[in-house]
């Protein structure tokens, strides 16, 4: 029987909901290192594509980007004042003005941010990050601005080369994600495929040092990626980026342990985010790149609790069981 993984949610002792979830595991060869529940489960990649679909805009876009600048391109950030700054330097730095940006309009997600600026504005956007990466990839090779998040642009075919190339897939599902640009969907294995070439980028050929930039950059500047209260800054801050962490839409969950060279892809069935941090830090646990003092220090994340009248009166608690880990 193959293991599963559950995460449910305690109030005064009584279980009031269950969000089941499923994860795969690989190396950087592509061999199955472990899984729990369906490895095969076809999911859209939404913002856990963002490293890659940053590394294909570093590789058209030779601007001396600091390593804020190239971690928010791989950001689904809560548009706090520094995520605002790092963004409107990549734009700068690649002369391409903000009314570019074909994001939605949207109020920071941090609710500090949110009531110290509350207009809706497009560089607000989660994705603004990631837009103004390719953006400046298109700036510099000449192609079209208007066009960047079609399908046929230039660009986008070479992002869609690329999750080939990392997931060592034929073909995947191509649709649209909810920013405008081109989504990927493929079985969670073949998701932890390209997480696994990015902590170890070589097979990803003239693309691999703009990986390294990549993975380099979320390590050195974790804030940018998330920020104030998210599990991916949260667990990256802690391992110091030895794990690499990207979350997507629809409770999707990517890791890349840089060490030994793994690839992590777990999805939240009913696509509930609240579940997604304890799932990642139970199976981080679970497969021991996180000990028990960082399950301690991660806390917030890991057993989030459940409020009764603004007071604890329980918590979301993690179970994972795994096929094929010895």
């Amino acid at each position: 029987m193959p293991g599963e993984g559950v995460v449910r949610v305690v109030r005064s002792g009584l279980e009031e909901s269950v969000h089941l979830f499923d994860v795969a595991v690989v190396d950087a060869d592509g061999r199955p290192v472990a899984s729990a529940g369906d490895p095969g489960r076809v999911a859209f990649a939404r913002s856990s594509m963002k490293p890659l679909q940053a590394t294909v805009s570093l590789s058209r876009a030779p601007f001396d980007f600091s390593d804020a600048e190239v971690s928010v391109m791989c950001a689904s950030h809560n548009a706090e004042p520094v995520h605002i700054a790092a963004v409107r330097g990549i734009l700068g730095r690649s002369g391409v003005d903000e009314s570019a940006l074909q994001c939605p309009s949207m109020r920071p997600w941090d609710e500090e941010s949110a009531l110290a600026a509350p207009e809706k504005m497009r560089i607000n956007s989660d994705c603004s990050g990631k837009h103004s990466g390719m953006l400046a990839a298109c700036r510099a090779q000449g192609w079209p601005l208007e066009t960047y998040r079609v399908r046929e642009h230039p660009l986008q075919g070479e992002v869609l080369d690329a999750v080939l190339r990392a997931s060592r897939r034929s073909e995947v599902h191509v649709g649209v994600d909810g920013r405008g640009v081109p989504v990927h969907g493929m079985p969670l294995r073949s998701l932890a495929m390209i997480y696994a070439s990015l902590s170890h980028p070589d097979e990803l050929g003239p693309l691999a040092p703009h990986a390294a930039r990549a993975v380099a950059a979320m390590g050195a500047e974790p804030y940018l990626v998330a920020g104030r209260n998210r599990v991916d800054t949260a667990v990256m801050e802690r391992t110091q980026g030895r794990v690499i962490v990207k979350a997507g839409a629809e409770a999707l969950m990517c890791a890349a342990v840089l060490e030994p060279g793994v690839g992590i892809a777990l999805k939240i069935r009913d696509g509930s985010p609240r579940a997604t941090a304890p799932a990642l830090v139970a199976v981080l646990r679970a497969l021991d790149f996180l000990d028990d003092g960082d399950v301690e220090a991660l806390a917030a994340h890991a057993a989030p609790e459940v409020l009764g009248g603004g007071k604890p009166v329980g918590a979301l608690e993690t179970s994972v069981e795994f096929t094929g880990l010895s």
